[in-house]
């Protein structure tokens, strides 16, 4: 069976996997662009730029690490949106790029699409190639910089939304508590080792209720955070840091589990997978494996952006043959892949 070569540029890594047509990781490189820690954050046009200087390379390195060269590709595969306009698109003309110069049929991917299709891959970690880490129908909670949603799994191709957050995504509540802390970016891991060290029972900071469905809302515990800060000063808060990392992680991902266990007991499941960003951290992944259903968590490396998620979509997606694919544009927002 042919290999699937995906591309992912849809912010600030870029990647690039080759997977098997049965679903087989054979290689998956992220390369990440550090120079956005000086800035606090993801500058747009310096990401895309360094998407064109590093995207070639690591394409190589893929095809590479799978032992695989380009005339044993037979589908090219690429993140369409959402995400930064100007990283997308380089993604989007490589991927075109490759595929039109072979006369290979292109599929288009949806991002968050990718992050439910990577508890698809087989011979991930301990998962024997046989196995998926997840097969449907399952509920599936993505939580990342730019997304947090839950969602009811019942196909490859697609998903129903069960809830999603009315503010702040997940991953940017870490981030902008993280800069509340005066930690570097990117502030989610930052903020999840300073806690380590910190008691999540100190501060009494506040989890959501009261909305509808299962939506989520992280601003208020955002707000909570900013307001103990000024109330601490910045001695105390300098010397409390690791306390009030420990009980801002603890809030939001209570807010996430809880939400997860209203959604598997409103579908009547008891299979859960995670991904995104958010779903690396470590009291995350412990609080939704303790929940007694059974949990599939991708490794780290899967939940945050990749290209192998994308090739794992592909398989799913209608493919365009060439030159039909030469028009495709990106898109900044938008899930086209719900149902």
């Amino acid at each position: 069976m042919s290999l699937i070569l995906a591309l992912e540029t849809s912010c600030d890594d870029t990647c690039a996997a080759v997977v098997g047509g049965d679903g087989e990781l054979r290689s998956n490189v992220i390369s990440s662009q550090g120079v956005h820690d000086a800035y606090g954050g993801v500058v747009p046009e310096i990401a895309s730029r360094h998407h064109l200087e590093l995207v070639n390379a690591v394409v190589d390195d893929a095809l590479r690490r799978a032992d695989a060269t380009l005339d044993e590709i037979g589908l090219v595969a690429v993140t369409q949106g959402p995400g930064l306009v100007g990283a997308l698109l380089v993604g989007v003309a490589t991927a075109k790029g490759l595929a039109a110069a072979r006369g290979l049929p292109l599929a288009a991917v949806d991002h968050l699409q990718g992050h439910v299709a990577a508890s698809f891959l087989r011979g991930v970690g301990s998962h024997p190639p046989a196995e998926p880490i997840m097969e449907p129908p399952f509920v599936c909670l993505i939580a990342s910089g730019g997304h947090t949603l839950l969602a009811h799994v019942e196909r490859h191709d697609g998903f129903d939304v069960l809830g999603r957050t009315l503010d702040d995504a997940a991953g940017e509540a870490f981030d902008k508590g993280a800069r509340l802390l005066g930690l570097p970016f990117p502030g989610g891991p930052a903020l999840e080792r300073l806690a380590r060290d910190g008691d999540p029972a100190a501060f009494a900071f506040p989890v959501a209720r009261g909305l509808a469905g299962l939506d989520l809302s992280f601003a208020g515990v955002k707000t909570s955070l900013l307001y103990r800060v000024r109330e601490l000063g910045e001695d105390a808060t300098r010397a409390r840091a690791a306390d009030l990392a420990a009980s801002y992680q603890r809030a939001i991902v209570e807010a996430l589990a809880a939400r997860c266990e209203q959604a598997l007991e409103q579908t009547g499941l008891a299979r859960l997978a995670i991904g995104g960003g958010v779903a690396a951290n470590g009291p995350l992944r412990e609080r939704l494996g303790a929940l007694g259903v059974t949990v599939g968590i991708p490794p780290r490396e899967l939940c945050t952006d990749n290209a192998a998620m994308i090739a794992s979509a592909a398989r799913y997606v209608p493919a365009q043959p060439f030159p039909d694919y030469l028009a495709l544009d990106a898109y900044a927002s938008g899930e086209r892949a719900l149902a």
